[in-house]
């Protein structure tokens, strides 16, 4: 889709925005696109705006999602000690993925029950108020090949973006950059009489995930987002094998097999297994299993327990540290596998986004940060803490697609 000539960064802006634009009148006045000819006119037409790195996926019904294609690169690529092996995310079912495809904002929804689907367009208010099991349900019922983020898929595009030498900045700050304060994006939510979200890729390109108008938006705050493949289980770090969780066919319910653990030489075991890997308890005294076998986190992790609610162990046994500080007590070995999927640190800078975990029940992964959690938030932000019923104002998703 390359068309040879001499373009300025505002001309690339122009073309992009005002085919996206376009695209999200059409299907906010009219509804879903059926017809196989005007399907085609909005994907070429991202397709050239783009020079091929975006494109226009249509689901079951004909909900247009426009989506950033990344293409498959290595271990190697992204971890300096990474094998020349597809990076996991490029995984699925044991077949290795030539590209990936992932929603280029956080996704609105539309529906209920088996109505309900997940759709990526610009200038929309970003869905929120949603369950894991809600926003998992939102981007499944699309279709084949359609699922939730996963973590791996997350991960992926952080550890690029930093290895490339970026880090996307976004709305932390009620609407604005915590660190560049003149960055804005449009209000689409007011909250306590202050901005909260904005409509989705409304800020500048220096808030995708390259730093162009063809990259990933939104991935520093606005939402948290619900990822799938990645959980705490009572402090064991558990997860669903390579990408595997991009099979929507995959259960990610408490009770799957599919969940497995991880030990000190990064192999893939059932959950319960001795010596696997856990996050431990952040203070001695504090947590509701002082002796979780490997621990995965120091014990100079501050301990965040609110003292007045020790009757209820909903808050017991929970923490926070800067993600980049994350380190295994000693004589516990971190393996690449949890470097490669953004549970512990690859880099010694990584913007100095939040880590936070409980280790007590199922708690599921969030990403991102929201428009309030100011320098907390960022592309390496992690918070192994959300229920599944859990459902807010702050919390969102997207979705992403793989060819089965």
């Amino acid at each position: 889709m390359y068309v040879a000539g001499s373009y300025t960064q505002n001309d690339l802006i122009r073309e992009i925005d005002a085919a996206e634009n376009g695209l999200t009148s059409r299907f906010t006045k009219d509804g879903v696109i059926t017809d196989a000819a005007e399907q085609r006119y909005w994907r070429e037409l991202i397709e050239k705006a783009s020079f091929g790195r975006n494109t226009v996926l249509y689901d079951d019904q004909g909900n247009p999602s426009v989506m950033v294609v990344i293409p498959a690169f290595t271990e190697a690529d992204v971890l300096d000690e990474g094998a020349n092996l597809p990076h996991p995310a490029f995984i699925v079912n044991g077949a290795v993925k030539g590209q990936i495809y992932i929603s280029k904002y956080p996704n609105a929804y539309k529906g209920s029950g088996t109505s309900l689907r997940a759709y990526s367009l610009k200038n929309v208010d970003p869905g929120n108020s949603i369950t894991f099991d809600n926003a998992i349900l939102a981007c499944k019922q699309k279709g084949t090949g359609w699922h939730l983020m996963t973590n791996a898929e997350w991960a992926a595009i952080a550890l690029l973006s930093r290895k490339q030498g970026f880090m996307a900045r976004g709305n932390n700050n009620g609407g604005k950059d915590i660190n560049v304060p003149s960055e804005k994006g449009v209000p689409s939510y007011i909250y306590s009489g202050a901005v909260g979200r904005t409509l989705t890729g409304s800020g500048p390109i220096a808030w995708s995930h390259d730093g162009t108008p063809f990259g990933i938006h939104d991935l520093n705050g606005n939402v948290w987002e619900w990822v799938g493949g990645l959980r705490l289980n009572v402090g064991e770090i558990q997860v669903l094998a390579d990408n595997n969780a991009a099979d929507n066919t995959k259960d990610q319910s408490a009770a799957s097999t599919e969940w497995k653990a991880i030990l000190q030489d990064g192999s893939l075991v059932a959950p319960g297994t001795a010596n696997t890997l856990k996050i431990d308890s952040p203070a001695a005294g504090k947590g509701v299993s002082e002796d979780l076998g490997a621990p995965f986190i120091n014990t100079a992790i501050t301990n965040s327990m609110n003292p007045a609610n020790t009757a209820s162990t909903e808050y017991l046994g929970y923490g926070q540290t800067t993600f980049e500080t994350l380190a295994a007590k000693s004589g516990v070995t971190i393996p690449k596998i949890l470097r490669l999927l953004g549970v512990a640190p690859a880099f010694a800078d990584c913007g100095a986004d939040l880590f936070y975990a409980r280790n007590y029940g199922e708690r599921c992964a969030l990403r991102g940060g929201h428009w309030s959690l100011g320098s907390d938030a960022g592309v390496f932000f992690l918070d192994l803490n959300g229920l599944l019923s859990n459902s807010n104002v702050y919390s969102g998703f997207r979705s992403a697609f793989v060819q089965l």
